[in-house]
C-alpha cells in the first residue's frame, strides 16, 4: 500500500502501516524538519517503512535537505509516478 500524506496529524501517523510506503506532500513536509513535535514518531516509522518526500514541495517551502530528519528519501515527480504505478492500493490522508 502507498500512503500519500498531505497533512500529518497524530491520528494519521498512528494509521501509517509498517511495511507500506509513504510519500509526504504539501504541508506535511513541515513535520519532517529536525526537532519537530513528530520527530520521535517519524524516526521510528522510518526504521520500518520506506518514506519519501517530494523535492518540489520542499523547494516551494524553502526547506533544505540538512534540516530534514534522517531516514527520509527525497524524490522527484518521475519517482513519484513510479511509486504510484508500483503500489496498490493508494491511501490519501488530508
Amino acid at each position: 500500500m502507498l500512503h500519500l500524506v498531505f497533512e500529518l496529524s497524530p491520528a494519521t501517523l498512528g494509521r501509517l502501516q509498517h511495511q507500506s510506503s509513504v510519500i509526504f506532500l504539501n504541508n506535511s513536509v513541515w513535520r519532517l524538519i529536525k526537532n519537530s513535535t513528530f520527530q520521535s514518531a517519524l524516526t521510528e516509522l522510518f526504521l520500518f517503512t520506506p518514506c519519501y518526500v517530494l523535492n518540489e514541495d520542499l523547494t516551494l517551502r524553502g526547506i533544505e535537505s540538512d534540516s530534514l530528519l534522517d531516514g527520509i528519501t527525497r524524490i522527484d515527480y518521475t519517482q513519484f509516478v513510479e511509486l504510484t504505478v508500483n503500489h496498490t492500493p493508494i491511501q490519501t490522508w488530508n
